[in-house]
């Protein structure tokens, strides 16, 4: 049995926004990443495009947002099991960076297609 304590939205709440302030604080990658989120849901704003396209464009915004937190966790507990070198450790951290790189680039490639789709 866990050694778990009993289930509390508003505890497990403020867990979540202790983690997104530590990411804020502690990593560089995702600070771009918010920076970039936050430009470009600024700009959907003014793309002459149809309401569904602006929201789904705004929905993949947060992929690589929420893969660089899975990532800074992979990395974290790996970081936390060994400090040696180990090839298991080196994959644990590329396929969790692979992650990120997969969301970005499924970001990417959505926004190319809507907006040559509505250019066109």
């Amino acid at each position: 049995m866990r050694n778990q304590p009993k289930y509390q939205f508003f505890a497990n709440m403020n867990y979540a926004i202790d983690g997104l302030k530590d990411a804020i604080k502690t990593e560089t990658s995702f600070k771009i990443e918010v920076v970039f989120f936050v430009v470009l849901q600024l700009a959907i704003i003014f793309f002459p495009i149809p309401l569904v396209h602006k929201m789904i464009l705004s929905i993949t915004l947060f992929f690589p947002l929420i893969a660089e937190l899975i990532n800074s966790s992979i990395e974290r507990v790996v970081d936390l099991c060994t400090i040696e070198f180990h090839q298991l450790a080196k994959e644990a951290k590329d396929l969790g960076s692979s992650v990120v790189f997969m969301s970005i680039s499924m970001a990417v490639l959505i926004w190319i297609y809507i907006l040559i789709l509505n250019i066109i």
